[in-house]
């Protein structure tokens, strides 16, 4: 794969990069493939390098000690990853584990180097200081839904944010997404089972149509009405 130092401009942390700044980092990166099911790094790991999904999907999840995952995130083409060992001074691990969801590139540059550069470009510090926020941010809306809303709504509320993070329009117009129902389990805080029984309620209203490790919107604003728990009929 031949990447060009503007490439790295659809990394929202390297929006306000210059033509020069992108040459460097794309000379400190090392370019690393896998393939589906196979792992970036693993929770606990020390955090030496951060990574740019330049091709394929993955996703962050964290493990108990009784070993019950939660899958975090799913990250997409030109979102960063495992940026924690830029922004800490002093030697950190990750906190998650990053699994390809798909046969995956990613371009890995060294944290120390990065946290070398936010020391003279400020544009850099504050762009992932937004990135993280927006994080931090999720993280509360998932955790107050997790305390305080019933399971249909928060396995809806998943479901739109994987559309924003990853839904792709089809030809009829409507949102393809593919991930597992275990993944959507683990994101809504739930049970397999009950996430099987509500698609499939779903789908016989006709908001969704669901396949192997897919499912189709087909009517997402009734999906926003269950999300929002709006009066109107679905």
């Amino acid at each position: 794969m031949n990447l060009h130092p503007t490439d790295l401009r659809r990394v929202s942390v390297f929006q306000n990069a210059t033509d020069d700044d992108l040459s460097l980092l794309l000379n400190r990166g090392i370019l690393r493939s896998i393939e589906e099911g196979e792992f970036f790094f693993f929770q606990g790991d020390p955090a030496k390098y951060l990574y740019i999904l330049v091709s394929g999907r993955a996703k962050l999840m964290q493990s108990s000690a009784a070993g019950q995952q939660v899958n975090l995130r799913t990250i997409n083409e030109w979102q960063m990853f495992g940026a924690l060992g830029a922004v800490r001074e002093k030697e950190v691990t990750y906190p998650a584990t990053a699994q390809a969801l798909e046969s995956s590139s990613a371009l890995a540059i060294e944290s120390v180097f990065l946290h070398e550069m936010m020391q003279t470009r400020p544009y850099l510090s504050f762009d992932l200081m937004q990135l993280m926020t927006g994080y931090i941010q999720e993280m509360q809306s998932r955790y107050r839904e997790l305390a305080t809303e019933k399971v249909e709504r928060r396995i809806a509320r998943s479901l739109l944010r994987l559309t924003a993070q990853m839904g792709v329009k089809n030809a009829q117009g409507h949102i393809e997404l593919a991930f597992t129902r275990q993944d959507l389990a683990e994101m809504s805080g739930t049970t397999l089972y009950t996430v099987s029984r509500t698609l499939s309620e779903w789908e016989r209203l006709g908001l969704v149509q669901t396949g192997r490790e897919r499912v189709v919107l087909s009517n997402p604003h009734g999906i926003v009405q269950i999300a929002e728990e709006l009066d109107e009929s679905r």
